[in-house]
């Protein structure tokens, strides 16, 4: 089951035709590497807001600054803690190397569990709490409305209380994915809390790894079917 569970002719006229004063003057500076990130997070945080639906134009506005100040705080929780391991990794292991790299990992978890209750806080004052989930979708690929599909479709069979739990845990792993610092780690979050529904699922009496094969079988059946 974990493996089944995704981018001028006139201008140029001018520019040769110029004197190259004013060729140099024209030419723009190459982006810096703090610009080129502030345009991701701003172009990452603008794609999840458009998908939101129809907001008033100063609500998008903010409701896109605050995503991508998320975006950036995170990263300078991680690359602090990146930094902050790194440095620990050089020295001897000792008790005291230990001690401090779990101080700095409790430092991170901290400091994300803190952005992570304001972040929450300020896209409330902004959405409403249907598209406050849209947004932790957003930055999280979709994975658990795709996740929550894909097991209703391989076991219909499953009970009300069945999928309730499974969207219980999935919904606990997207809170977590949120806060990641990269797309591997979002996932694997995701890949954690799928082993922990295959495993309460095989309790149940559930086959996951037939129920895979059967669901693989059923697909094939069906894009076949409709290639006709």
């Amino acid at each position: 089951m974990s493996h089944l569970f995704s981018r001028l002719l006139f201008a140029g006229f001018l520019a040769a035709s110029a004197p190259s004063w004013a060729v140099a003057q024209t030419v723009a500076p190459a982006e810096t590497k703090e610009a080129a990130y502030t345009r991701t997070i701003n172009e990452r945080a603008g794609k999840i807001v458009d998908k939101i639906g129809p907001l008033a134009p100063a609500t998008a506005s903010r409701v896109q600054q605050i995503i991508a100040e998320q975006y950036r705080q995170l990263n300078e929780v991680h690359e602090r803690q990146k930094t902050a391991l790194a440095a620990l990794k050089a020295q001897p292991k000792t008790d005291a190397t230990a001690a401090a790299v779990k101080k700095a990992e409790d430092r991170t978890s901290h400091d994300l569990a803190k952005l992570h209750t304001r972040y929450l806080r300020r896209l409330g004052q902004q959405l409403t709490p249907a598209q406050v989930d849209q947004v932790k979708d957003g930055m999280t690929y979709g994975v658990l409305p795709i996740t929550v599909r894909a097991y209703q479709d391989m076991l219909p069979d499953l009970t009300e209380e069945q999928k309730t739990q499974i969207l219980v845990w999935l919904t606990e792993a997207r809170e977590k994915a949120m806060d990641a610092g990269s797309s591997e780690q979002k996932h694997a979050w995701f890949g954690k809390y799928k082993g922990k529904i295959n495993n309460y699922l095989s309790a149940a009496g559930i086959n996951m790894n037939q129920a895979g094969k059967d669901w693989q079988a059923r697909r094939a059946r069906e894009a076949a079917d409709s290639s006709k």
